[in-house]
Parts: structure tokens; sequence; C-alpha cells
């Protein structure tokens, strides 16, 4: 039997703090910050936000089950941002994320906001506002072999000022909406992290890693204002070798195998809010899915009533998260499958919104030179900043060995890649919503 998936990576630093039972002892969150929590399998945890009148604040909530948990399609989490009435800041009574139809442990984000400016009429002043997360109702089921189950959580802060002057709030209404063409040329292997924290950096290309049955991987890809992302994950076939019971990639038998939403993949925007989400069945046979054509960054996005749209709203780091269900092992092996990732960044960079103040964190709604570098490298965000972290990874280091390598003997060389190709697929192996206008998420 492998080795579980390489456990969720936390912001490094990140202060652990205990909810609270009721809304009077939350414990106060502030923007710009990330922290570790946990969140029981019956009742609620409360938390507490002091905030100024004009700042807009988004309250990011990701759960993390245990490998091994047992999840159905309703289970997951609510999160919502509340005024000291108890009145919800969101359109909605909550914002959620379920585990769906695949049904499959791995890390699910809700992100919920007090959202200020043209066309909000609640949760305007300054003052505390409480944020509640709780498991979405149909969790409390006996069926559910999560009953017993604590989860982990890790809650992301960011605050957006407001415009130093009202502009448009009418979304952009005309933009390419045709299915992007995929980038084409041979993959560049770059292994994923295993959380927001630890995501590589992509730039626009094609990029492989292998991925195992269970595992999630997450790469981020800065995308200015005015740019349009496009993102397709395609499942190489079966090798036919695995320990599964099911069928193999090929071979008379091969059509037995099927994993239902085997792979899963998901775009969230810099403050971590769901964008869009595709998932594609498995058969041993090749398989891709893509997202949905998605509108250009811009900030007017917001006013849009469709909640991809509106939640194109910032510049700055997407994130791409990749999941493959275990379900996979038990029908075609253990071993790593080939995922390759294309990804478009299209259109020209355009002036973002001038803002009435800064950003907390401050770099989280624009991207920078050294963001487009750091994409190029592969780097995570510690490593970016300086932090640690590693870089560009374990597969980047040994691409330099190789060069540097590459005057000794062809014997050698050889065998370095070998060793890296084993390394580099080990690694890659183990390793919101909302809606004058008014405004939506």
């Amino acid at each position: 039997m492998s080795d579980p998936p390489s456990p969720y990576a936390f912001a490094e630093g990140a202060e652990t703090v205990e909810g609270a039972m009721n809304s009077v002892e939350g414990p106060r969150l502030a923007p710009g910050r990330t922290y570790k929590s946990s969140l029981p399998r019956v009742g609620q945890r409360f938390y507490r936000l002091e905030l100024k009148a004009a700042e807009n604040a988004y309250v990011s909530v990701t759960a993390l089950p245990k490998a091994d948990a047992v999840v159905s399609y309703a289970d997951g989490i609510e999160v919502s941002v509340q005024d000291s009435d108890g009145n919800n800041c969101s359109p909605l009574d909550a914002e959620e994320a379920r585990f769906g139809s695949s049904e499959s442990p791995r890390p699910i984000t809700a992100t919920a906001a007090r959202r200020v400016g043209t066309g909000e009429k609640s949760c305007m002043g300054a003052g505390t506002y409480y944020v509640l997360v709780e498991r979405t109702r149909s969790s409390g089921t006996v069926r559910s072999a999560t009953a017993r189950e604590d989860w982990d959580l890790e809650l992301h802060v960011a605050s957006e000022p407001v415009l130093r002057k009202d502009g448009a709030t009418v979304p952009p209404r005309a933009w390419n909406s045709a299915s992007p063409v995929p980038p084409s040329g041979a993959r560049v292997l770059r292994g994923g992290g295993t959380s927001f924290n630890d995501a590589r950096g992509l730039e626009k290309g094609v990029w492989g890693a292998g991925i195992e049955p269970g595992e999630t991987l997450f790469y981020r890809v800065p995308v200015d204002w005015g740019q349009q992302i496009s993102v397709t994950a395609e499942l190489g076939s079966s090798t036919g070798r695995g320990a599964g019971t099911g069928a193999t990639g090929f071979g008379p038998d091969r059509d037995r195998g099927y994993v239902s939403s085997a792979l899963v993949t998901a775009l969230h925007n810099p403050v971590r809010a769901r964008v869009e989400d595709s998932d594609t069945a498995y058969d041993g046979k090749q398989k891709s899915s893509s997202l949905d054509p998605l509108p250009p960054v811009a900030y007017e996005n917001r006013f849009a009533l469709t909640d991809e749209v509106a939640a194109m709203r910032f510049a700055g780091w997407y994130y791409v998260s990749v999941h493959l269900s275990p379900d996979v092992a038990e029908k075609f092996g253990e071993a790593p499958l080939d995922l390759t990732l294309r990804v478009d960044v299209d259109g020209s960079p355009r002036p973002g919104p001038a803002y009435a103040g800064s950003p907390r964190p401050a770099d989280d709604f624009g991207v920078s030179e050294r963001d487009a570098e750091a994409a190029q490298r592969g780097e995570t965000a510690a490593a970016g900043d300086g932090a640690g972290g590693g870089g560009g990874g374990r597969d980047d280091e040994l691409m330099a060995v190789i060069a540097v390598g590459g005057i000794g003997t062809g014997v050698v060389l050889l065998g370095i890649l070998g060793v890296w190709t084993l390394v580099a697929r080990r690694r890659a192996g183990a390793a919101a919503r909302f809606g004058p206008p008014q405004e939506r998420f």
C-alpha cells in the first residue's frame, strides 16, 4: 500500500486560534493574516473581525478532512460574516463548499465577505463583525462516517480598500467567451504544492507532474488586470500495470474499470474564493477537462449576476488545484498517473483601479514584475517572500544538476536522469459565491 498523500502545508507562522461556541468569545482575526483552527463534527465556531468603514473584507476557510475520511456528496462547510444584529453581510445566507459528486476527502474552501460601496445597504459601518463557520446541514446525518471526526481549518483574511472615486457599476458586456484553444507543445515537469501556501508558480505553457490517487496538487498563476486565464487538465492513460482490482488501461478488460468524477480541477481567485471547477470520469484512457471560459480580470466584474464572472474581480495570484480520487487506486493501481496542465493567460495588462488605501496582504491585488519571474521559476509564496520554502522545488534543482553535469560521461548523465525522473514523479505523487446592481462574489 502506498504512503498517504502529503499533508496540507499551513502558512508559515500561522497562529493557532480556537473558535468559540458563541459570538461573544470569538477570537479576533486580523486582515492580512492566516490562522489554523478546527471544526467539530457537531456545532459551530465563531471568530471576530474589527473592520474600518471603508474596507471590503474577505474571509476564506479551508476545511481539511483526514485522507482516510469518508465524506458524502453534501458534506462540506458554510461560512458567513455577520453584523452585531446577526444579519449576514453576503447576499446568500452563507457561502458554502461541498465535496460534491467525487465524494473524495480533499481541501475544500468557502469564502464569505463584508462589502462596502455602491449598492450596499448592510454591514456598512466600522466596528465588530462575526465570522461563523459550521458544517453543511446534511453533514449531520448518521450515515456519514465523518461524524466522529473534527476537521482542521485554515482561515485567511484579506482586506480590499474602497476606490478613491466611485466608478462604473456595470460589468463589462463585451469579452471573448469562446472556448479557448489550449497551449500545445512538450510538457515541462513541475510538481505541485499541497496547499495555497506552497502552491508552485506557473506561467502560460504546458506543465506536467505525476499525481497519486487521493492527492491534491496546488499551483498559482499571476493574472493581471485585463488578462484572461484558461486552464485545461488532462489525465494520461493507465499503463495497465497497477495493483488495483479493476481493469487495466489496455487489453480486453480495460473497459471494466471506471471512476466517476475521478479528476477534479478548481480555480480560486486571490482571496481564495472559488471561481470555477470541473471534473471528469476516468476509464483508463486519457481524459481532459477544461474550465468554462472566464472574462478578463476587471474591478467591475463584481457587479455581475453570475458567480464565475463576479469572482474575476481582482488581479493577483489565481490558484489551480487538481485532485485525483482515491477510488482510482482500486481500479487502476496506486502508481501515480501523468497529469498535464495547459495554462493560458491572454491579453495585455491594463492599469488597475485607484484604491483609497493599501490592501492587506499588501500584494494581494496586483501583479508585479517579481511575480512574473516567480511564476517562470516555479516559486512558492514563501520562496518569493524570502521566507524559505524551497523555491523552484526539487525537480528544478535536479534539472540544474543535470545541466552542470552535462560534461560528464553518458553513463553518469543517464543515472542522474533516472534519479531525477523517479524523484520528480514521487515528489509530484507524494508531495463563493456572492451577488443597483448588487455586488456578487
